[in-house]
């Protein structure tokens, strides 16, 4: 019989035939054969045959054919016996073969850790059914160990396969001081109780909620009694109002505006993102058509039609300000816990006193120094036509006092203060350190380049600023890191880390150097006068120096295509929106952000937000508002210092949620900021808003059956009621492919031809000849020379026929700046001149 069949166990006391899928022999009768060739190396372990199976396995040699055919009359090329051979002599086949390979080696003999018994009843692997459920078996069992992660950067133990570690870093009574440091500074205008595990005091009094919204708990309207009636057990209320009452907008409330135009908000206006999230939540089923309804009623923006809704007043009422009070300061204090409570790897979480409360918005004389308007966009490499679009939406929408003379404007704008656009250019690549030099290259890369030049004129100096950014100074101002950032690797998303090469250390610059150079100083170096009468030079996205090393990932600068980006810049944004906020204030966007509305009633609101990811119960950065050196930002360096530096949006989250934390961070509805995401993610098809976008490059197509409200409808018919659009990068598309250019009229004319020109070199190589001849006819066209010596053809006069989203929103945004057209409000801009 075949020994596929059958294997005769080799032991003195037991001659019965067994199964088994490969020859076994026990460890007695492999003692007996090494004792036959004199050997005794084995005899010391002699016993645990019971529990170990041994096999031979060939090792190929190609020396002497007569020995591979020895070898084959035993072990074929699997291990397994031949069938050729036969069963009444297998046992004096294997020794004599056995004896032969032993001297040369011919066999490697294997010592399995399983007892013949149970090895013997293994299925055997000779059908393709059983393979296949080898296979799945051994697949299934490789991912479930690799789902094993270590809980943090330094811990020694593992999270459960495919649950995400714990992030914790701090204990209860920390998360307990992070919430009644923010509650006491009046960056809690919610009436959401914290969560239960949270150790906060009994009654902790927040004074910015009108006690009419949070009642004491000892004696509870009758209405919250009505709606615990049938709860057996109450959440602890720890937070009692003691704010300002709060005074409810109707939807036409009498404004100042343009007729035509809505009104821009009273100042002071504070949106209820409360009442928001009850009418946009997506997991309570609310639809993004409705939420923008709701936004755009309720915010006046619905001024041209005016369609009235059964009982539409009373629905839309989002908006209060609040009663004016005196500044109030808390008796708080600063407290930490002890060493002994904490992990001992980290030091203690330390609190300054809470903000004073200050008086109510519309009492306010100057701008809140803890509290400042300003906006930050990071952007890397040379500056190209998306930053010039986020800009121009900031110019076009905001209250920035541009309808009134140069020398009239001041900080404070009609009793509401003035917001800044503080736009970071990172220069060079993501991971390469900055030469000496590199802010004043920063500055006259900036002025000559015709995207970024028009925005240095002293119409918008004061509200549009340019600064370097640079990773050591500005890790280096946060206290958590300054003295553990640089042993770690800064590249962190999502648990992907990327490590760059040690790089050497740079000279220090100067003071002069480090202030970059005085504007007026540069623009004579320029020859720049603020009327557009340079000569200005070309910068293109891509730049040799970038296509030379472009397979590098620390090399690469911009994003040529959704398959190739710059994946180190976005991992520096992302942690850079938190070093920027935490410690200058304001609100961080990113550059694929275009501002729709005015933002003074989310300026005013006290809190702190992000807005929602999608379906999914996360955040996104994209939208990040906190407060100067808050407590909460204190936290998320921390906590992200012991999980190695990641501040990707989803890991932030996760960081948020497991200290219980999460309800500080306001999670806003996407609709106010990315309406078309949850579309995209092929949700609510059924019911879209106006635009309707089932993938994000329809925003830059021209499709014919996409953008037939694009041009009748304009500005004010894109995502009415939003307060910014997301466009979700595609750096790599034109906003306007046939004017790609930044088209300002006369005042910056040389930025329009310097573009142009380098158009024309670039694609139109086949027109040499033509411009070559001048004024002839051709296949192109009519061509003729300007008084300027710019050589155009008729092809330049040509446009699209159907004009694409970005393209409208574009060309409205520059009928502004050219003095064709009043912004988003009715306000014309105003030269001073």
């Amino acid at each position: 019989m075949s020994l596929f069949g059958q294997v005769k166990r080799h032991t003195p006391s037991s001659t019965k035939p067994r199964r088994s899928p490969l020859p076994t022999t026990a460890w007695d009768a492999d003692r007996k054969l090494d004792s036959a060739h004199g050997g005794s190396s084995h005899a010391q372990i002699a016993g645990y045959g019971r529990f170990f199976t041994i096999l031979y396995l060939p090792f190929p040699s190609f020396t002497s054919s007569s020995s591979s055919s020895s070898s084959d009359n035993y072990l074929n090329g699997n291990g397994l016996s031949s069938p050729k051979s036969h069963s009444h002599s297998r046992h004096s086949s294997f020794s004599q073969s056995h004896s032969h390979s032993h001297s040369r080696g011919r066999y490697i003999k294997i010592y399995l850790p399983i007892p013949p018994r149970l090895y013997s009843r293994i299925p055997r692997l000779n059908s393709p059914i059983r393979i296949l459920a080898f296979l799945l078996i051994t697949l299934t069992l490789g991912l479930f160990l690799l789902g094993f992660k270590k809980t943090r950067r330094g811990g020694s133990t593992w999270s459960p396969p495919f649950v995400d570690p714990d992030t914790t870093v701090i204990t209860p009574e920390e998360a307990a001081l992070i919430w009644e440091w923010e509650i006491l500074s009046g960056h809690y205008p919610s009436t959401h109780h914290p969560p239960d595990h949270i150790p906060l005091p009994p009654q902790l009094h927040n004074p910015i909620v009108p006690s009419s919204l949070l009642p004491s708990p000892s004696s509870p309207t009758p209405l919250v009694a009505y709606q615990n009636r049938n709860s057996p057990s109450q959440p602890k209320i720890n937070l009692i109002g003691q704010g300002p009452e709060r005074s409810y907008l109707n939807a036409w409330d009498t404004r100042e505006n343009q007729p035509g135009f809505a009104p821009r908000p009273a100042p002071g206006t504070v949106l209820d993102l409360d009442l928001v999230l009850e009418k946009c939540d997506f997991g309570t089923n609310k639809y993004v058509r409705d939420c923008l309804e709701f936004l755009r009623i309720g915010g006046g923006l619905d001024s041209n039609g005016r369609v009235r809704r059964g009982n539409y007043l009373s629905q839309y009422k989002q908006m209060y300000y609040e009663a004016t009070t005196p500044e109030k300061r808390n008796d708080w204090t600063s407290r930490s816990t002890p060493l002994a409570a904490v992990d001992p790897s980290r030091s203690p979480l330390t609190l300054q006193n809470p903000y004073p409360v200050s008086a109510s918005f519309d009492s306010r004389s100057a701008c809140d120094e803890l509290h400042p308007r300003i906006f930050h966009m990071f952007w890397a490499g040379p500056f190209t036509d998306k930053p010039y679009m986020a800009v121009m939406s900031f110019l076009f929408t905001q209250n920035l006092g541009l309808d009134k003379p140069l020398g009239a404007s001041s900080d404070i704008v009609k009793g509401t203060c003035r917001p800044q656009f503080w736009v970071w250019i990172n220069p060079g690549p993501a991971a390469a350190v900055p030469n000496p030099s590199a802010k004043r290259e920063m500055y006259e890369s900036l002025a000559t380049n015709p995207w970024s030049a028009p925005f240095l004129d002293e119409r918008f100096r004061e509200v549009v600023k340019f600064k370097m950014w640079n990773t050591t100074e500005q890790l280096d101002g946060i206290d958590e890191l300054k003295d553990h950032w640089r042993d770690m690797q800064i590249f962190n998303s999502g648990g992907n880390v990327y490590k760059q090469q040690q790089q050497k250390a740079q000279p220090t610059t100067t003071a002069q150097e480090e202030e970059g150079p005085k504007l007026g100083e540069l623009l004579d170096e320029q020859n720049i006068d603020g009327v557009g009468e340079s000569e200005y030079t070309t910068e293109l996205p891509a730049t040799t120096a970038a296509k030379k090393k472009k397979d590098s990932v620390f090399e690469k600068v911009g994003s040529s295509s959704e398959s190739d980006y710059d994946r180190l810049s976005v991992i520096l944004s992302d942690m850079a929106r938190f070093v920027l906020t935490y410690r200058f204030g304001g609100i961080y966007l990113d550059a694929d952000t275009l501002f729709l509305r005015d933002w003074e009633e989310l300026w005013n609101y006290r809190g702190q937000f992000a807005y929602r990811w999608s379906w999914h119960q996360k955040y996104n950065t994209a939208v990040l508002k906190l407060h100067k050196k808050s407590a909460l930002a204190t936290f998320l360096f921390k906590t992200a210092l012991e999980n190695g530096l990641d501040f990707h949006p989803m890991t932030v989250s996760r960081y948020l949620k497991d200290a219980g934390l999460d309800k500080l961070l306001f999670r806003v509805p996407d609709a106010l900021f990315d309406p078309a995401w949850l579309n995209m993610e092929r949700y609510q098809r059924e019911r879209p808003p106006f635009p309707y976008f089932p993938e994000f490059s329809v925003f830059f197509s021209n499709d014919k059956f996409d953008t037939a409200g694009a041009q009748p409808l304009g500005f004010d018919g894109f995502f009415r009621g939003a307060f910014s659009y997301h466009f979700h990068n595609f750096w790599w598309m034109p906003f306007d492919p046939s004017r790609n250019f930044p088209d300002l009229g006369q005042r910056f004319i040389k930025g329009e031809k310097a573009l142009k020109e380098a158009a024309k070199l670039n694609s139109l190589a086949g027109q040499a000849n033509l411009i070559k001849d001048g004024d002839r006819d051709s296949e192109l066209g009519e061509t003729k020379v300007e008084g300027d010596g710019l050589v155009t053809t008729r092809e330049d006069m040509d446009d699209e026929v159907d004009l694409s989203w970005s393209t409208v929103l574009k060309r409205t945004f520059e009928g502004y700046l050219r003095g064709e057209r009043a912004n988003a409000y009715g306000e014309w801009l105003e030269w001073g001149e």
